[in-house]
């Protein structure tokens, strides 16, 4: 561990060119996209490991992983020469006509780190798509055309994942052109009242109600929430109610995927085997690709292509995505991210725990290297943030109500930086609280 790996500030944050950017942006950009202010965000110049510098020269601790994409760390050496060699053979295939070979390594690979079952693949390049591609397969599968979800839950912005979006505002403009309303269910919390089992039992009863429902789709730890965890045994009961009802499970790892919690998907620590699996975010290390895996039984549902693709786009399977993604999965595996990220988190898990005890801190929760800090409001979350920012440090603000501040650093991230990460926190807290 080196200086060069901790926070360093040499402008004012945000500094000269961030705000001439952020200035330029606005003239230019859809304003629904970016939140610009006098003091956010600020512009990315680079990035290496756990590290990033803005265009000012501003060297800030990662605790993002860039929406949780840089599991094997920030431009990843391996990974880019990976990028790189694909991109002096061969830059984009033909899809679903003419396929590239790096495309059945990225299969073989996956197949060696998926749960045991998942043996049908669909390459997409957006979580939103791959969680379109399971939803039509659901349909296909069932014959049916309704879905069951959680309130919370966050799959995407797409209409199909609106469709299974269980957070009303993204809804809430588009409502009327979404299709059939889905069935909304209550995610239960860990540490509450309910064991894992009764909320199963509530969630069958619900369930109950409907004869249409083809799938339900669950994320194993509500990311976009503020990082809510079900009661232990949850995910396993679910599976049971699933099987009983012969509904297709869906389970969304895109944010969760590749290591994030302390094993290679989160339903391993229930030994759960979803129907479908979708995965992204960290598959690519920052290049877009993401997929949609499943028992051949349920994924089968699909017919033969007889030369056109009911489901596909210009982008599927494209060689940059699978060079990165095979490339990824290797790093992962040799670094033994995993396991690093599970070790990390129960070391630090007790520091984090202990930012409870601040003033204007309502809880802590989390597993492996993604946690929630819970604030007693959304305002206080984003003065926190903003003031980390300062002090050289990225956060997330999260949370239904933007009251959470959320912590998930690539796994790569040196205990050194992650423990000084954690004090500016605690600090931005204290001072702003």
């Amino acid at each position: 561990m080196s200086l060069r790996d901790l926070e360093r500030l040499v402008e004012s944050v945000p500094g000269p060119r961030s705000k001439r950017l952020a200035s330029q942006l606005r003239a230019y950009e859809s304003r629904n996209v970016t939140y610009l202010s006098d003091d956010f965000p600020v512009f990315w110049e680079a990035a290496n490991g756990a590290t990033v510098t803005d265009v000012d020269g501003n060297r800030y601790i990662d605790c993002t992983a860039a929406f949780g994409v840089a599991n094997a760390g920030h431009c990843n050496p391996r990974v880019t020469a990976a990028v790189l060699e694909q991109v002096e053979r061969l830059v984009h295939g033909m899809g679903d006509v003419h396929p590239s070979a790096v495309r059945v390594l990225l299969f073989e690979r996956l197949s060696q780190v998926l749960p045991t079952g998942l043996d049908r693949i669909f390459l997409a390049t957006t979580g939103s798509e791959a969680i379109e591609a399971a939803l039509k397969t659901a349909v296909l599968y069932t014959g049916k055309a309704r879905f069951a979800a959680f309130r919370g839950g966050y799959h995407g912005l797409s209409f199909g994942a609106l469709a299974v979006g269980g957070i009303e505002r993204f809804r809430a403009p588009f409502a009327a052109a979404i299709g059939a309303e889905p069935l909304l269910l209550d995610f239960p919390k860990a540490g509450g009242s309910v064991n894992g089992r009764d909320a199963a039992f509530e969630t069958n009863r619900r369930l109950s109600e409907r004869d249409d429902i083809a799938a339900l789709v669950v994320e194993p730890i509500q990311g976009r929430a503020g990082v809510i965890l079900p009661p232990p045994g949850y995910l396993r009961e679910l599976r049971v109610v699933c099987d009983e009802r012969q509904i297709v499970m869906i389970v969304d790892e895109i944010y969760t995927g590749f290591g994030r919690t302390g094993t290679w998907f989160a339903v391993e620590r229930e030994g759960v085997v979803p129907d479908i699996l979708c995965i992204g975010k960290a598959m690519g290390s920052g290049f877009p690709i993401s997929a949609a895996a499943g028992t051949s039984q349920v994924m089968d549902a699909w017919p033969i292509s007889g030369g056109e693709a009911l489901h596909t786009s210009t982008y599927l399977g494209h060689p940059l995505g699978c060079a990165a993604a095979v490339a990824t999965i290797d790093e992962i595996e040799r670094l033994q991210l995993a396991q690093r990220a599970r070790r990390l988190g129960d070391e630090f898990g007790e520091g984090m725990s202990a930012l409870s005890s601040l003033e204007g801190v309502v809880e802590v929760r989390g597993r492996g290297l993604l946690w929630g800090v819970a604030l007693q409001d959304a305002a206080l979350a984003s003065a926190v943030v903003t003031r980390a920012l300062r002090a050289g440090a990225i956060f997330l603000q999260s949370g239904i109500a933007g009251d959470v501040v959320a912590i998930s650093p690539p796994l790569v991230i040196g205990e050194e930086q992650l423990a000084r990460a954690l004090e500016i926190l605690k600090v931005a807290i204290e001072e702003t609280a």
